[in-house]
């Protein structure tokens, strides 16, 4: 069932003892929001905790900074920016699948399964929708707070480069910096600074790209061998995503990435009028118009082939590729 800010804020005011989950491969936005909104409930009083199948990603901890885990049965559970069940991961899912009091979430892809949902496709972040919650609430937005929701916003907007962010997104980032929000710092570490272990991954990658359908779609991929000799990891791989839509005339840019399973995890991103959301939709996975993705099993090769059909049919149904 979905329900509205104001119910979803009337709703947290008669609840303690709350558990909030990121999801799987944590980015800045399900980490950033939920961080937002647990010192939020703990500011009111009240008792949260945030947890996460995966270990939260080197450049992301500071949003768990002075956020000390509380001991307590959890009576009220609820999923952060996350659209389906699987994306909370194995452990989340066995223990708490049929458990979620509540989604907050931006996906379209959202498949209802708490038993309530707070969503909002049009927001270009979950933390934008944290953020009026917390308005909706009349709850203080101290700098702590406006960091981990500047981060979520910043981090699914590209910076603030992408097509999903609205004048909403930008007076909601400008209130954020007015309430103290450290953007400089935020801007350098999370968009500017790279370790050496990503920038010798950053170049395997490119070297992987291929071109495909006379240059409207570029696919890298990066394996497990190239995470061992780069010394990079899954949690440095995001940045990795958006490389192939940065080439001159690509529609789709895709980039798999090998996992430990031995299967295939692909992020979809597209310039308009592609839907990178349908793209995945067909391979089981799911997103946004613009940022994508699903998991992929085989060899490489055969995950690649299943991809590159599916961006072929998409760039087909749009007559952008003419076939015959």
């Amino acid at each position: 069932m979905k329900i509205s800010l104001s119910e979803t804020a009337q709703l947290l005011k008669s609840k303690d003892n709350i558990l909030l989950l990121a999801h799987k491969h944590p980015d800045g936005d399900t980490l950033g929001s939920s961080y937002a909104l647990c010192r939020a409930l703990t500011g009111q009083g009240k008792k949260a905790n945030v947890i996460c199948d995966d270990e939260i990603p080197k450049v992301l901890r500071f949003l768990a900074n002075g956020v000390e885990p509380l001991l307590f049965e959890p009576e009220f559970i609820i999923a952060i920016d996350t659209a389906d069940i699987k994306m909370l991961g194995d452990k989340l899912r066995t223990l708490y699948a049929s458990k979620i009091n509540l989604c907050i979430d931006h996906h379209i892809s959202n498949t209802l399964y708490a038993e309530k949902t707070m969503l909002d496709d049009t927001a270009a972040a979950t933390a934008e929708i944290i953020f009026r919650l917390l308005k909706e609430m009349r709850t203080d937005i101290t700098p702590s707070i406006a960091d981990c929701l500047y981060t979520g916003v910043s981090t699914d907007t590209g910076c603030f480069r992408y097509s999903n962010i609205t004048s909403e997104t930008l007076r909601i980032a400008a209130e954020l910096i007015d309430l103290g929000a450290d953007y400089a710092r935020l801007n350098k570490e999370l968009f500017e600074t790279k370790s050496k272990s990503f920038a010798a991954l950053e170049r395997a990658a490119l070297n992987s790209i291929e071109i495909h359908f006379g240059g409207l779609c570029a696919v890298l991929a990066v394996t497990k061998e190239m995470f061992l000799q780069s010394g990079s990891n899954d949690e440095e791989f995001d940045r990795i995503s958006a490389l192939p839509r940065q080439i001159e005339d690509v529609l789709v840019g895709a980039a798999i990435r090998e996992q430990k399973n031995g299967t295939y995890k692909v992020s979809v991103r597209t310039n308009p009028p592609m839907n990178a959301a349908e793209i995945c939709a067909g391979l089981g996975g799911g997103g946004h118009v613009n940022a994508a993705g699903c998991t992929l099993e085989g060899t490489l090769d055969e995950a690649k082939e299943k991809l590159l059909k599916a961006i072929e049919a998409a760039l087909i149904s749009e007559k952008k590729l003419i076939v015959g």
